[in-house]
């Protein structure tokens, strides 16, 4: 029976997230890390930062495994596919909609006032997550200066992923100098450690193996997801480039992952069996990825080398956050009105803590549309 009301419990959560989680993934995990951290206290701070650092070492989409690795860390893998399932789901049938309206009558509606109160109110959220994920991480002198680096070479555009690993990388050697231990008997244990039938048309067949392609490999945000797609889809003309700019905008003001975009480039190369098979191939490699990971959490904290590249890679991945709060910042305010509703949006985050982050997001949203009429 208490599994049966934590599964109801972690359903109503990332339900609810789906449908009010704007932003793209550094603002759906600060929405996620006030859920399951502050308001509901399933984990501890230090807990969901090494999940973020997991999350960030896998490609797919980040917030998507976070709420399956958090589903897991709950209720082992019913609760990894509640968690994951939950999240998508709303998200998918929102851009499906949307998607048929395109087909339909070939654009979309007028989302920009909206668009304009949400993105500083979401930036507001940001900072309020990852201030208390910050003072938690940055446990050492030795992981400021790991941290001050990587946020410096972040915002120098140096790619992510390096930097994480890279982080990582310098935190285990520094360990082995501290402890006088030999490389020889370090690496081992790191590799020990880390170790119908027109739905199945040639067409949905093609866009069944791309999409698995791209969430097996692709790390990243959702543009380098628009990046890949230009090249496997609009060069081999099964998608326009306007389809492909259209499947962008649509991922960025539906709520959830914007990996849903993907759902609407199904539907416009072969409708519904496209969509739904499309949907399916990228986001499955998320779930086997945060399957196969999540059990090793543990070991990793267990042994001091592996602990120690953990840390650095959740001051990293902290410092790559702020780097993507700040290229949002240089975007989305950019006059009196977007600071007001940012300003504001940051006062009631650290007033109220326990605030549902969802209010501040569509706070600024109804905000940014009365404001924009001015």
């Amino acid at each position: 029976m208490e599994k049966e009301h934590k599964l109801k419990e972690i359903a109503c959560v990332f339900l609810k997230l789906g449908i009010t989680a704007f932003g793209g993934p550094a603002a759906h995990i600060a929405m996620m890390q006030q859920e399951v951290v502050i308001k509901r206290q399933w984990m501890s701070e230090e807990h969901f930062l090494d999940l973020i650092g997991a999350t960030n070492l896998i490609p797919g989409p980040n917030s998507t495994e976070m709420a399956i690795h958090i589903g897991q860390d709950r209720t082992g893998w019913k609760g990894l596919i509640v968690a994951g399932l939950c999240f998508i789901f709303p998200a998918v049938i929102i851009t499906l909609f949307f998607a048929w309206l395109y087909k339909q009558y070939g654009h979309l509606p007028e989302v920009q006032p909206f668009t304009y109160g949400i993105k500083p109110a979401i930036i507001s959220v940001i900072l309020a997550a990852i201030y208390p994920l910050a003072k938690k991480s940055l446990k050492s002198l030795q992981l400021w200066i790991i941290g001050g680096f990587v946020l410096v070479l972040s915002l120098l555009g140096v790619n992510e992923i390096f930097l994480l690993f890279g982080a990582g990388i310098v935190a285990i050697l520094l360990h082995v100098m501290k402890k006088q231990q030999t490389i020889h008997s370090f690496i081992p244990a790191v590799l020990l450690q880390i170790s119908d039938s027109n739905s199945i048309s040639a067409k949905n067949l093609n866009l069944f193996l791309i999409f698995l392609k791209v969430g097996a490999i692709l790390y990243g945000s959702g543009y380098v997801l628009f990046a890949f797609l230009d090249a496997e889809l609009v060069a081999t003309g099964l998608l326009t480039r306007q389809q492909l700019i259209d499947a962008i905008a649509v991922g960025q003001f539906t709520p959830g992952p914007v990996f849903s975009s993907v759902t609407f480039i199904g539907y416009q190369i072969n409708g519904l069996s496209g969509a739904v098979l499309s949907t399916i191939a990228i986001f499955l490699p998320s779930f086997v990825f945060v399957a196969l990971l999540h059990p090793l959490m543990k070991k990793m904290r267990n042994s001091k080398s592996l602990s120690a590249f953990l840390d650095a890679v959740n001051v990293a991945s902290i410092a790559i956050i702020t780097t993507v709060c700040y290229e949002m910042a240089k975007d989305s305010i950019t006059d009196w009105r977007t600071i007001i509703i940012a300003v504001a949006s940051l006062i009631f985050m650290f007033k109220f803590k326990k605030i549902n982050s969802a209010f501040i997001v569509l706070g600024g949203g109804l905000l940014g549309y009365l404001l924009f009429k001015i």
